[in-house]
């Protein structure tokens, strides 16, 4: 990049009062903006240089990343397009100043993000940093539709994001907000705290497999809870932590024909496993849908968006007063700009490391619907039957079982399973939750000096590749076990696809025998107990 030094002093001398958010900010290195505007999840381990999720802000094409369902590394891909899109607006600022030509920028972020999903212009789309900030936006704005401080009832609260039992309450998830300030954890957020209601999805009975009454106490709870003159905010999961949905469709129906107005569903899609005819018909049923770029997509981590239908959007005026913890966690650049009085409210902040991010997520998400329909159903068939028969072949692994329906045809490709949960075991017995996470990061990382044993061994516990971060999963005995996930994410798919069938089946197959790789390291390490690290 290069630009004229008077146009650089212009800016940066830019009189009090005007802009905060001067040219050069954008001079930062790109890897440190990619990790900005975020909480301290972002943080990199000042030895490794990864995040909490063991991703790094630059590619690393020599990991192999199967952790969809929890973070991965950005793509070159990606990682391009970042860099790109920094160019472009730092000459774009040449001519405006940098917020003006940010705003404009991320609205053309949100008409393409609404072309990938195939959505029409009366979808808005609210920016934040995280699925977990997302959430924050819900409430606020499921209080301007409800009229009331809502009661938020949690579908799989056992397995979504850990920050939701906070942000369903109003509360703070952190010590510190994406824009710097410093909270309280767990705190209430001024005139956002709430009650809520929380329903995990795990049958305690078994301790792997999903609830089979998970309808009857959503019904439940809702009606307890207008029966004390509360609204309700519904957060209903497609797809958790396991890959498991809930409530039922029947379910959802019988919420609509029964409480009209009364209850507002917000549809918890973060991981993004969801075609994108449910995506519609959720919106088109008034629902709000949290998504990210993060998880299927392979964007790197954090970048969230709230889906609102128009219906809920209108709602807007009779907004009175906006809660005021909100502004350290909202820019005016974060509401879509048809929203004027309630940008008008909030600072002009803009957000780069979000910004960033999501163009390259953006960029996962051109590629991926970029492949043809059929292949991307076919890929995701042939990985899935391969993974489940590699799992059930395993001594040391034991699958957690599915639950949704693979016959359910809106979902398109989805239909399959993209999520693939094990728990451990080591003679037979499951392994500790300790252990599991031991397991875990030494998968990260290159064990070859650990392994004793054949060159062969020693090869394979080499590799360094990333798996989906352990779930906790209570069981009958009060000893709690934990499971890791194999995951199929859009990456997968988009670097599998050639014209040349030939081709594309052995990129396949290339993909499948690197999952065996990743189960035959994971058994290596359960057998040599000295080589996981505590």
């Amino acid at each position: 990049m290069s630009i004229g030094a008077s146009r650089l002093s212009d800016i940066e001398r830019a009189p009090e009062g005007g802009s905060r958010y001067r040219l050069r900010d954008l001079f930062t290195p790109l890897d440190t903006l990619l990790i900005s505007g975020g909480d301290q999840r972002l943080a990199l381990d000042p030895k490794e240089r990864v995040n909490a999720y063991g991703c790094a802000p630059s590619p690393e094409p020599e990991i192999w990343n199967f952790a969809s369902s929890t973070a991965s590394s950005i793509s070159q891909a990606g990682y391009d397009r970042a860099a790109l899109a920094r160019e472009e607006l730092v000459h774009k600022s040449l001519f405006d100043e940098v917020e003006i030509a940010f705003d404009r920028r991320c609205e053309d972020m949100r008409d393409e993000l609404r072309g990938h999903f195939q959505l029409p212009p009366r979808v808005d789309v609210v920016f934040s940093p995280s699925g977990t900030d997302s959430q924050l936006q819900a409430l606020f704005l499921a209080h301007a539709v409800l009229g009331a401080p809502p009661v938020s009832i949690v579908v799989g609260a056992d397995q979504t994001g850990s920050g939701t039992a906070h942000t369903a309450r109003g509360h703070h998830f952190s010590t510190m907000t994406a824009s710097g300030v410093a909270v309280r954890k767990d705190a209430a957020i001024a005139g956002l705290a709430a009650d809520s209601i929380v329903i995990p999805l795990l049958d305690p009975t078994s301790g792997l497999a999903m609830r089979t009454d998970a309808d009857a106490e959503i019904m439940r709870a809702i009606e307890d809870s207008l029966a004390q003159g509360r609204r309700v905010l519904l957060h209903i999961m497609d797809s958790s932590k396991l890959g498991w949905r809930a409530p039922s469709a029947a379910c959802l129906d019988e919420i609509a024909r029964r409480w009209p107005r009364k209850v507002q569903v917000v549809v918890d899609a973060c991981q993004a496993r969801l075609g994108r005819r449910r995506l519609r018909s959720y919106l088109d049923r008034g629902y709000m849908v949290l998504i990210t770029g993060s998880k299927f997509f392979g964007g790197p981590a954090f970048s969230g968006a709230l889906l609102v239908p128009k219906g809920l959007s209108r709602a807007l005026n009779r907004i009175e007063g906006i809660a005021p913890g909100l502004f350290d966690y909202v820019g005016r650049c974060d509401w879509p700009m048809t929203w004027t009085a309630l940008r008008s409210r909030f600072e002009r902040r803009p957000n780069f490391g979000q910004w960033l991010r999501w163009e390259a997520a953006l960029a996962e998400i051109g590629n991926y619907y970029a492949v043809p329909g059929a292949f991307r159903a076919k890929a995701l068939a042939e990985l899935a039957a391969g993974i489940d028969s590699m799992i059930a072949l395993s001594p040391s692994l034991r699958a957690v079982p599915a639950a949704f329906d693979k016959a359910d045809a809106d979902n398109e490709e989805f239909a399959q399973q993209t999520i693939f949960p094990f728990t451990l075991l080591r003679n037979g017995k499951p392994v500790s939750i300790a252990d599991t996470s031991a397991v875990h990061r030494a998968l990260a990382r290159d064990m070859n000096d650990d392994v004793v044993g054949r060159a062969a061994d020693r090869q394979i516990a080499a590799q360094r590749c990333l798996v989906g971060q352990p779930v906790r999963l209570e069981q009958p005995d009060g000893v709690p076990q934990a499971a890791l996930r194999l995951c199929v994410g859009a990456r997968l798919v988009t670097d599998a696809w050639s014209p040349d069938s030939v081709q594309a089946q052995r990129n396949v197959q290339h993909i499948l025998d690197r999952i065996a790789h990743v189960l035959v390291k994971t058994e290596l390490l359960l057998d040599h107990t000295a080589a996981v690290p505590a």
